[in-house]
């Protein structure tokens, strides 16, 4: 007879082992995670009890808006959490984990799974396989998530009656390699190791630590540093552009904002990094992407810049980050340039250049004044220029907002949603944000229905910062009724949110002919009564200086609101992002007038 745990190690040992699902909800409690997000189920059950003691278990109205909460979670925090039950529920969440894999998010999806005394030939109902089968399969949702390329275990229990199971060491090291490589990971636990003893961990202080564990193995910073300080001093018109790797990184992004002061560096960002700098800032030139671009730093970034600092961009580049690939991009074809990209764990390569870069003496004194006094100039022009009151569309609504948020008390955090909102958005004004960031959006444009599960998200990090933000939400009517299930939860939070509802009945942004399929809403449908339901206020506006009195009636008011803009079609009131990328998009399908379009607006004709 093989011994126990008690008999092999004795009694001490034995009873000093935590139960695992308590050593599960101190791991997580350990990475800073403070809620999951997720739907119970009968295989999640002992998972819930175990962890409530830990961290807050929140409902979602879905699976998937669960697993688009925990992405916005992991924006903002070491880790997100998506909780679900198995195979029906995990696998519903599939979207998310794409998402989170493309955009390098930390988001631990868990799932509950039959416990490892019920697997036997019998089938079991949450199991994937036809009644036909030969054989249970009990993998389909391990397989579906590491087809994405998502690392995806199941815990085991235990396999001698003389050793405590492996399942707290084996779950510690799936979390570190999600803190660690910013990607999504998905755990299966098995229901019944949630009450049986594990081995006891030993952990650091902090999980700051666990990177600080791993060494930088590459030389060459100061021959790296030497040679950029040395093409500063040369340059006379000098720019930092700062990649999205960044927006995670946020002790490195303020030392590279640091030392673009300190030399008075002008500095922007890509679209997929927007929301991660101050935009007031006097030395930002805001988020650019080539032809797409409508910013005032355009010109210096595409005309004047004589030497580019590039950090933190993707090394592998995007499509929709790179200017659609329409070889507009200034910062690619860029002549004069150093790319610093990042190859090393959390940019630990970047940092040892700017380290050392800090220490250096002034290089950019010369452009101080010409870049800086023009740049207030014109923050001050902005203030004391009011809109003329127009009717309201998709062309003008980012100028609106502006002029909005500059009478706000606070600023807002922008959530726009994939489609035409998306591509109106890169014109907002970010400022300063008491979460880290001031623009929280999905760019991974395959994927709608985000903008309310992220605002739930971003609701609560602004409640644990006592944090009074309001948060803006841009929305068409498709992208609303694809998730208007999730006002349910932003009800529940009283969150302050205000949900601008860009209506115009049908999915317009890369409508190519009138099949049915692009008609998203119904005439009849009145969102201002749906808002009321859930004990939001409903709004009308069809001109700019309704929607700018209104913004900052809700922005004081609080609380859920909705504003329905009813929005033309016709291309004069598409902002001028969305016009270059519909052109764009006829153009990838074959449509001979789009190309002509747009090899015109790339030169190319």
């Amino acid at each position: 007879m093989s011994p126990s745990i008690k008999d092999n190690f004795g009694s001490e040992y034995y009873n000093s082992l935590p139960l695992f699902g308590d050593c599960l909800g101190e791991l997580l409690a350990f990475f800073g995670v403070k809620r999951a997000y997720g739907v119970g189920g009968d295989f999640v059950a002992n998972l819930i009890n175990s962890l409530e003691g830990h961290l807050d278990v929140l409902p979602s109205s879905n699976e998937m808006h669960a697993g688009f909460s925990a992405c916005a979670q992991a924006e903002l925090n070491p880790l997100g959490l998506c909780l679900t039950t198995y195979t029906v529920g995990s696998l519903p969440c599939a979207t998310a984990a794409a998402l989170a894999r493309t955009e390098g998010l930390p988001v631990v999806f868990i799932s509950g799974a039959p416990g490892e005394a019920e697997v036997n030939s019998h089938a079991l109902h949450h199991s994937v396989h036809p009644h036909t089968a030969w054989h249970t399969d009990l993998d389909a949702a391990l397989n579906s998530f590491r087809a994405l390329g998502v690392r995806a275990e199941r815990l085991q229990g235990q396999r001698h009656s003389g050793q405590p199971n492996i399942a707290a060491e084996q779950c510690l090291e799936l979390l570190s390699y999600a803190y660690l490589n910013r990607q999504p990971v998905f755990i299966e636990i098995p229901r019944d190791l949630i009450n049986q003893p594990t081995q006891s961990l030993s952990l650091p202080q902090c999980p700051e630590q666990i990177a600080m564990n791993q060494p930088l193995s590459l030389s060459g910073a100061e021959l790296i540093a030497k040679d950029i300080e040395s093409k500063l001093k040369q340059a006379n018109k000098p720019l930092v552009f700062l990649g999205e790797k960044l927006r995670l990184n946020s002790p490195l992004l303020t030392k590279i904002i640091s030392f673009c002061h300190q030399h008075h560096l002008p500095y922007a960002t890509s679209w997929f990094g927007k929301g991660m700098l101050d935009e007031s800032e006097t030395l930002c030139l805001g988020s650019y992407n080539g032809a797409f671009s409508e910013l005032e730093g355009k010109h210096y970034i595409e005309s004047q810049a004589d030497y580019i600092l590039e950090l933190g961009t993707a090394i592998f580049p995007s499509d929709t980050n790179n200017a659609f690939s329409s070889q507009t991009h200034a910062i690619d074809t860029h002549g004069h340039k150093t790319m610093l990209r990042g190859t090393a764990r959390w940019e630990r390569d970047i940092e040892a250049v700017i380290d050392l870069l800090l220490q250096t003496l002034p290089i950019g004194e010369a452009i101080e004044n010409t870049q800086e006094k023009g740049r207030e100039e014109e923050h001050k022009e902005k203030v004391s220029s009011p809109l003329e009151s127009v009717t309201l569309g998709y062309h003008n609504l980012a100028d609106t907002i502006n002029q909005a948020q500059r009478q706000l008390t606070n600023p807002y955090i922008f959530v726009p949603e994939v489609g035409s909102s998306l591509f109106a958005s890169f014109e907002l004004e970010t400022q300063a944000s008491d979460i880290g960031r001031s623009y929280l959006a999905n760019p991974w444009y395959a994927a709608m229905g985000t903008a309310l599960p992220y605002a739930r998200a971003i609701a609560d990090q602004l409640a644990d910062a006592n944090s009074l933000q309001p948060i803006l939400v841009m929305i068409g009517d498709g992208g609303f009724n694809f998730q208007a299930n999730e006002l349910i939860n932003l009800q529940k939070q009283a969150a302050n949110v205000t949900i601008l509802y860009m209506r115009n009945n049908i999915f317009h942004l890369g409508k190519a002919g009138d099949a049915p399929i692009y008609s998203c809403n119904d005439q009849g449908f009145d969102p201002r009564l749906l808002i009321q339901a859930y004990g939001g206020q409903g709004h009308l506006c069809e001109t700019t200086e309704q929607l700018t009195h209104c913004l900052i009636e809700t922005a004081h008011k609080g609380g859920l609101h909705l504003i329905e803009v009813p929005t033309s079609v016709e291309a004069g009131h598409q902002s001028e992002t969305t016009k270059k990328l519909n052109t764009y998009i006829g153009f990838r399908n074959g449509d001979p007038q789009a190309t002509q379009k747009w090899n015109e607006l790339c030169g190319t004709n």
